[in-house]
């Protein structure tokens, strides 16, 4: 058995080996890419050849497989009430100072940790719209007037 064989075999059990760890449909393609090179080789094929046929295999398996198997393992974003926060005014309650890590803001009778999207601060009792919320905090911008 030649060296060249051997190490396209080490090299889709390494990938398959990474694959299986990490479960990401990460390496897959290079494990079989692997696969066809090992053929060519059989088939006594140049190096040259081998290393097209692993970078071509590799390729043509990532661009056609990889849509539909995202399909399979995309994870579903389930929206909660708290992104119907978003976007929504909400009232300074105590002054919003990032760089004092101080601010808090009332939405919905509940009462939030806040921080100021641009890092400006923001006087109690004033009105502010939701960005997003990080954690348990709500980043906020000034409400247009």
């Amino acid at each position: 058995m030649d060296r060249l064989l051997i190490g396209w075999i080490a090299a889709a059990v390494v990938f398959a080996v990474i694959e299986a760890a990490t479960a990401q449909i990460l390496t897959l393609w290079f494990c079989i890419g692997s696969i066809g090179a090992i053929l060519a080789n059989v088939c006594g094929a140049s190096v040259t050849v081998q290393v097209i046929v692993f970078v071509a295999v590799s390729v043509l398996t990532l661009v056609i497989a990889r849509p539909y198997l995202r399909r399979f393992t995309r994870t579903k974003v389930q929206p909660t009430n708290l992104d119907m926060c978003v976007g929504q005014p909400a009232l300074v309650t105590e002054t919003i100072d990032n760089l004092a890590e101080t601010g808090q803001a009332k939405i919905r009778g509940n009462l939030w940790t806040a921080r100021s999207a641009d890092g400006s601060v923001i006087e109690q009792g004033k009105t502010v719209t939701v960005v997003r919320i990080e954690g348990v905090k709500l980043i906020v911008s000034p409400a247009k007037e």
